[in-house]
């Protein structure tokens, strides 16, 4: 005879959650910079808000509304508008973050072998069908590949994005 599985009511979930303020831009920033689908930057700000990220976008108008519309939090997520996301990025690595780029590249950490992050990380998600631009390569302190055996070449942003969050957050 297995033993019964007892669901937690949300009362009791929250109540044994690690209190957590968010300091806005302390830990972990998913970048999107480069986003095609709206649909992914919702999803994004809901995982930014489980793992205490930030959520860093470009300033296009089609943008703020799909995080307006994708946001199905009670209150506001962190989300910052980023006018040059190559400047952005220079800036970041040159203030020490970590600047780590979710792409197939030579040299890739694997997902299951990325270590919780220890100080500041940005975690950078190309546009859903060409990547990240060759240009902001460079920008990149490493990258991460997420190994995939089915016949695609890669998961959408939002998905990518979120487990790279959670291995970055230590909740993985």
């Amino acid at each position: 005879m297995s033993a019964a599985i007892r669901v937690r009511p949300r009362r009791e979930v929250r109540a044994a959650r690690r209190p957590r303020p968010h300091r806005c831009w302390n830990h972990l920033v998913a970048a999107p910079l480069w986003p095609l689908h709206g649909a992914n930057l919702g999803t994004l700000l809901r995982t930014c808000d489980a793992v205490g990220a930030c959520l860093a976008v470009p300033p296009f108008r089609w943008v703020d509304e799909a995080v307006a519309r994708g946001n199905t939090l009670r209150r506001p997520g962190c989300v910052h508008r980023i006018g040059d996301p190559l400047r952005w990025l220079a800036v970041e690595r040159s203030a020490g973050a970590r600047v780590l780029g979710v792409e197939l590249a030579d040299e890739a950490i694997r997902l299951g072998d990325l270590p919780a992050a220890r100080g500041r990380t940005v975690v950078v998600l190309g546009h859903e069908q060409t990547g990240i631009p060759p240009e902001a390569l460079d920008c990149l302190d490493a990258a991460v590949e997420i190994p995939m055996v089915g016949a695609g070449h890669s998961l959408n942003v939002a998905v990518a994005g979120s487990l790279v969050l959670y291995k970055l957050a230590g909740l993985l």
